[in-house]
């Protein structure tokens, strides 16, 4: 069942978060060579304002939004969507089939997966509503270094090439004229679904 209550336009980036485990090692900025090597953790963004972004998937940072971003994106769920909040020295934000930032895939949502990788321009992490646990579909690229962020929202990946793309997407909340995904894919096949994502793999039903 699709949470409807997903995201409001306005509390993305202003609620408090629970505090991340510090048990939890730091991770490198820098991915693991296998991480690296596998064609299944880069992501192609083509956009409609011209050009294509590819971001470099953190499996080992957050394997359940990983999968749930590699799945959707092989689905082409993403295909046709557009970027519906774009703030100048921020992020750009998409991911939201109703385009309203109220909307969401109709897989569940994804529990938090807090980590040590810095919101720093051209991470792509996930967003939500108040729950930490609430992420489901919608994502943003962080155009600026916005460290308040780490640790209260998933950060999964990096963009590695056309970052002067992200930075031509339209502005606005939302844009008069809103750059869209034209198509979103991954080099590879669907990996796996990891261990503790097999129970929310397959779509709920409907309302």
């Amino acid at each position: 069942m699709m949470n409807r209550a997903l995201i409001s336009a306005a509390a993305f980036f202003l609620t408090a978060a629970t505090p991340a485990d510090q048990s939890k090692p730091a991770l490198s900025i820098t991915p693991p060579a296998e991480v690296a090597a596998d064609p299944a953790n880069r992501l192609n963004i083509e956009l409609s304002s011209g050009g294509t972004v590819v971001v470099q998937l953190r499996p080992d940072a957050a394997p359940n939004h990983v999968y749930r971003v590699q799945q959707l994106a092989t689905s082409g769920f993403y295909n046709g969507l557009t970027f519906h909040r774009v703030i100048p020295g921020f992020m750009a934000q998409g991911g939201d089939p109703q385009g309203t930032g109220a909307g969401g895939s109709q897989l569940p949502d994804i529990a938090a997966e807090f980590n040590s990788l810095p919101h720093m321009r051209g991470v792509i992490s996930m967003a939500r509503s108040e729950s930490p646990d609430s992420a489901n579909s919608q994502f943003f690229i962080v155009l600026a270094p916005t460290m308040r962020l780490d640790k209260k929202y998933t950060a999964f990946g990096r963009v590695i090439s056309g970052m002067q793309y992200v930075d031509g997407i339209a502005p606005g909340e939302p844009p008069a004229a809103p750059t869209k995904i034209v198509r979103m894919w991954i080099d590879g096949p669907l990996p796996a679904a990891p261990a503790v994502a097999q129970a929310t793999a397959e779509p709920a039903s409907a309302q």
